[in-house]
C-alpha cells in the first residue's frame, strides 16, 4: 500500500516537472528568439549587443506582465464560472495582443510619468542605458517573484519604482520627482478603496433590486437590461478614453469619409465625446438585452442561480474589453524602457520621448500573451477564487468597478492603479457579503435568543420558588439539604446562560467571507512593490556599471 502511494506521488511529481520544463522551454525559446532577432536586425549599430540584451529583458518583462497583471481582467470571470480557464486565457491573450499592437504604439515617454529628470544624466548615453536596463530587469524580477508568491501587484508601480531606484543610483536623489511619487503612494489607498466601494455598491444594488425580491424573474426582466446598459456605457467610455487614444485621429478621418459626416480631427478623444458614444451604445444594448430576456426562448427560474446566468455574456465581453485596454496601456511598462534604450543606441543620445518600432511593439504584445498562457493560471485562480467566492453577479460588479473607477479617477485627477482597483473590487464584494451575513445573523439571533432568555428566566423563577419553600421549611430532611445545594447550582447556571445569551444578542457570530491571509499577503506586496523594485534596480545598476567599467 505504501509503495503504491509513493509510486503515485512520484508519477505526479514527474508529470508536474515535465509541465514546468515545457513552460520554461517555450519562455526561453521566445526570449532567445527576441535576442537573436534584435542582434541580427541591428548589426550595423554600435552597442547593438546592449540593445539585444535589453530586448531579451523586455521580452522577460512582457511575459511577467502577462503572468501577473492580466489575471485581474479575467480572474473574476473564471472564478464565477462564466468562463473556463482555457477560454479565458485564449480571449485575454488575443485581446491583450490586439490592444498592444493596434492601440498601444503611441509615443511613449521613456521615463514613465515623469518619475526622474533625464537632464541629470547630462547626456551620458551609457549611464542612461545602464539605468534603463537595470530598471527593466528589476521590475521583471520583482513581478516574477510576486507571481510565484501568488500576489497580484501593479506592473506600473513595479516599473516606476525600478526607474526611480536606477535613477537614484545613477544621479542621486535629486533626480526623482517626489511629487509624482507622492501621487503614486496615494494610489495605494485610493485605488482599492474606490474599487471596493463601487463594486460593493453595484452588488448591493443588484441584490436589492433582483436577488432579494420574491419574484426574481420579473425583477430580472426589469433591471438586468439597465445594469448591462450601464456596463456598456462605462466600458465604451473607458475604452475610448484609455484604449484607443493612439488611433483616435485615424478613426475620425475614416468617419469623415462617410456621407454627411464632418468631424473635427483631434489628437485624442474628450470625455464628452467618449460619454456620448457610450450613451448611444448603451441604448442599443438595453433594447437588445430587453428583447432577449423577454423572448420566449429565454427560460428563467425564480432562483438566484437562474438570474446569475443572465450576466455570463456581459462578463465575457468585459474580460475581452478589459484585456484590450490593458494591452493598449500597460504594454508601455514592458517596452517603454526598451524603446528608450533602442532610441539611445540607434540615435546615440538621451531624449524624453521615443517612438516605438514595430518589432519592439511585437515583443511587448507577444510577450504579454505568452506569459499569460504559460504562467497566468496561478494568479487567475488567486484573483478568481482564493480571496472570496465569486458568482456571475459578484464578478459583474467587480468588472463595473474596474471601468467606472478609472473613468471617475481620471476626471477627478486622482492617481489609480488598475490592478489595485480590480483586487479592491474583489475585497469589496467579499466584505459586503460579510456585512450582509452579519446583519441577517443578528436579526435571526436576536429572535432566537429572546425566546431562550424567556425560557431560562422561567426556569430560574421556578428554581428560586422551590428554594424559598425548602429554606422556609422548619424541619429539613437530608434530601432537602441535597436539593437546596442542587437548586443553588441550577440557579447559578441559569444566570450564566442568560448572561451569555444577552452577549450573543449584542454581537452575532461573524463568518469571514474574505480570506484574511490572502488580503494581508496582497496588501503587503502592494506596499513594498515600489521600494523593493527601487532597491533591486539600484543594485543592478551598480552591478552593470561595475561589469562595464
Amino acid at each position: 500500500m505504501e509503495f503504491h502511494t509513493v509510486n503515485k506521488i512520484q508519477k505526479q511529481a514527474l508529470k508536474r516537472s515535465a509541465s514546468d520544463f515545457t513552460r520554461l522551454g517555450f519562455a526561453l525559446f521566445f526570449m532567445i528568439g527576441v535576442l537573436t532577432y534584435s542582434f541580427l536586425s541591428n548589426g550595423g549599430v554600435s552597442n547593438n549587443l546592449f540593445l539585444a540584451v535589453a530586448a531579451l529583458i523586455g521580452a522577460y518583462m512582457a511575459m511577467n506582465i502577462g503572468a501577473n497583471d492580466v489575471a485581474n481582467n479575467v480572474g473574476p470571470a473564471v472564478g464565477s464560472k462564466a468562463l473556463t480557464l482555457t477560454t479565458a486565457i485564449i480571449i485575454a491573450a488575443t485581446f491583450e495582443a490586439a490592444g498592444a499592437l493596434i492601440a498601444g504604439g503611441e509615443v511613449v515617454k521613456t521615463i514613465k510619468n515623469g518619475i526622474i529628470d533625464i537632464s541629470a544624466f547630462q547626456g551620458d548615453t551609457n549611464q542612461f542605458i545602464w539605468a534603463m536596463m537595470a530598471a527593466l530587469l528589476a521590475a521583471a524580477l520583482w513581478l516574477n517573484f510576486a507571481t510565484m508568491m501568488r500576489a497580484p501587484v501593479s506592473t506600473t508601480h513595479s516599473i516606476v519604482g525600478a526607474v526611480m531606484g536606477a535613477g537614484i543610483a545613477a544621479a542621486g536623489f535629486n533626480i526623482v520627482d517626489w511629487g509624482t511619487m507622492g501621487s503614486i503612494a496615494a494610489s495605494w489607498v485610493i485605488s482599492p478603496v474606490l474599487g471596493g466601494i463601487i463594486a460593493a455598491l453595484f452588488l448591493f444594488a443588484i441584490k436589492k433590486s433582483i436577488v432579494f425580491k420574491e419574484d426574481k424573474v420579473q425583477a430580472a426582466k426589469t433591471y438586468v437590461p439597465i445594469f448591462v446598459a450601464i456596463m456598456s456605457l462605462a466600458f465604451v467610455t473607458y475604452l475610448i478614453l484609455k484604449g484607443i487614444k493612439r488611433i483616435w485621429p485615424n478613426i475620425l478621418e475614416f468617419l469623415n469619409t462617410l456621407p454627411m459626416i464632418s468631424l473635427e480631427v483631434t489628437k485624442k478623444p474628450t470625455f464628452a465625446v467618449a460619454l456620448t458614444a457610450g450613451f448611444i451604445v448603451a441604448i442599443f444594448v438595453y433594447i437588445l438585452v430587453k428583447k432577449r430576456i423577454n423572448s420566449s426562448t429565454t427560460v428563467l427560474e425564480n432562483t438566484k442561480d437562474s438570474v446569475n446566468t443572465l450576466f455570463t455574456i456581459p462578463l465575457i465581453f468585459s474580460a475581452a474589453l478589459l484585456s484590450f485596454a490593458h494591452g493598449a496601456n500597460d504594454v508601455a511598462n514592458a517596452i517603454g524602457p526598451l524603446a528608450a534604450i533602442n532610441d539611445a543606441v540607434v540615435n546615440g543620445g538621451v531624449t524624453s520621448d521615443a517612438s516605438i518600432p514595430l518589432w519592439v511593439m511585437g515583443v511587448g504584445a507577444l510577450g504579454i500573451s505568452l506569459g499569460l498562457a504559460l504562467y497566468g493560471p496561478k494568479l487567475i485562480k488567486t484573483v478568481g477564487s482564493e480571496i472570496t467566492d465569486l458568482d456571475q453577479i459578484r464578478a459583474f460588479s467587480i468588472a463595473m468597478a474596474a471601468s467606472l473607477t478609472v473613468i471617475l479617477a481620471s476626471q477627478l485627477g486622482l492617481p489609480v492603479s488598475s490592478t489595485h482597483i480590480a483586487i479592491g473590487g474583489v475585497f469589496g464584494v467579499g466584505f459586503l457579503r460579510e456585512w450582509l451575513h452579519i446583519k441577517d445573523e443578528k436579526n435571526r439571533t436576536i429572535e432566537e435568543d429572546i425566546l431562550t432568555i424567556e425560557d431560562e428566566r422561567l426556569n430560574k423563577d421556578a428554581y428560586e420558588y422551590e428554594l424559598k419553600e425548602l429554606l422556609d421549611k422548619s424541619e429539613k430532611l437530608q434530601n432537602d439539604y441535597v436539593r437546596i445545594a442542587e437548586l443553588y447550582k441550577l440557579i447559578e447556571n441559569e444566570k450564566k446562560i442568560i448572561k451569555s445569551t444577552k452577549k450573543s444578542i449584542k454581537k452575532a457570530k461573524k463568518i469571514q467571507y474574505v480570506r484574511r491571509d490572502a488580503v494581508k499577503k496582497i496588501v503587503a506586496a502592494w506596499l513594498i512593490t515600489v521600494p523593493a523594485a527601487a532597491i533591486l534596480a539600484g543594485l543592478l545598476f551598480f552591478t552593470i556599471k561595475g561589469i562595464m567599467i
